[in-house]
């Protein structure tokens, strides 16, 4: 096996293009990460939440119903990412410097990782500083 080189935080905006990747960008990028997920190279921390928001984008952005919609559920389980939840006050702290409470999760759980937090999202790239890098 191969020895874990890094961890990092990514967000529902990078792990989206995991799974459906039409009118996306940097899927390239998107799948290179996975590619070192799945080969053991990487571990992906998340908070709880990612699961949420990632059937709220298949329901909301790819119009995903009935079977589809659970399957994609039960396939979300099959994940082996590190799950953790991030301190609330360093969620609070992240928010108050204008990040969403969602997106502050992620930012405030690579904070207490001492990692990054990989992301497509602008308002997380321009607020959190070295703290998150673009998916680019």
């Amino acid at each position: 096996m191969t020895p874990i080189d890094r961890e990092l935080v990514l967000d529902a905006s990078v792990l989206a293009k995991w799974f459906r990747s039409e009118r996306e960008e940097n899927v390239d990028q998107a799948l290179r990460l996975m590619e070192d997920y799945e080969t053991g190279r990487m571990h992906v921390i998340v908070p709880p939440l990612l699961f949420i928001e990632l059937l709220s984008v298949a329901q909301r952005h790819w119009a995903v119903t009935g079977e589809a919609m659970t399957g994609f559920a039960a396939r979300l389980l099959t994940m082996r990412f590190r799950v953790q939840q991030p301190d609330l006050v360093g969620v609070g702290r992240w928010a108050s410097r204008g990040l969403t409470a969602y997106d502050a999760c992620y930012v405030a759980l690579a904070e207490e990782r001492r990692t990054v937090v990989s992301t497509a999202d602008r308002q997380s790239l321009s607020t959190a500083g070295p703290l998150a890098v673009a998916l680019a």
